[in-house]
């Protein structure tokens, strides 16, 4: 008779019939597959896509100082360039009163230019302050509701 009874627990061993059987092993294998997929749902993926999200910011922030950095060198470029022209004019001046004159004309296009120079660096520093808080559709997670299940 313990032939019989081994036989049994055996099959069910190998996937039988018996409560000792597949049925658990397989029920176990499948919440361990459900928990898999909830940690990977509810956690590594959303993990995952703020990394990326993080790596795309700051990518973007290097381009956006790199572009604003190259726009300050350009308009103090611009600003000794103009400097230097009204100082050759100056040199050139047969007197004090074409001096005057040339240094009153170089101070009011150079406060136009400084104050069109300080718009465009507020219109980038704007541009990039809204580039950084709206989602860019890259798969951040930046107002995404969270998933629910019920």
């Amino acid at each position: 008779m313990s032939d019989s009874s081994e036989d049994g627990a055996g099959k069910a061993g190998e996937g039988g019939t018996g409560s000792l059987g597949g049925g658990s092993a397989n029920a176990a294998w499948r919440g361990a597959e459900q928990m898999r997929d909830a940690f990977n749902e509810h956690v590594a993926d959303p993990a995952r896509r703020a990394g990326e999200a993080m790596r795309a910011s700051g990518e973007r922030v290097v381009q956006n100082g790199s572009a604003l950095g190259t726009t300050i060198i350009d308009q103090a470029e611009a600003n000794a360039r103009e400097a230097f022209a009204a100082l050759r004019s100056a040199a050139g001046a047969r007197d004090l009163t074409e001096v005057m004159r040339i240094q009153g004309e170089y101070l009011r296009e150079q406060g136009q230019r400084s104050m069109e120079q300080a718009r465009e660096i507020g219109q980038l520093i704007m541009q990039f302050g809204r580039e950084a808080i709206q989602p860019g559709g890259r798969g951040e997670v930046r107002g995404e509701e969270p998933k629910r299940e019920e």
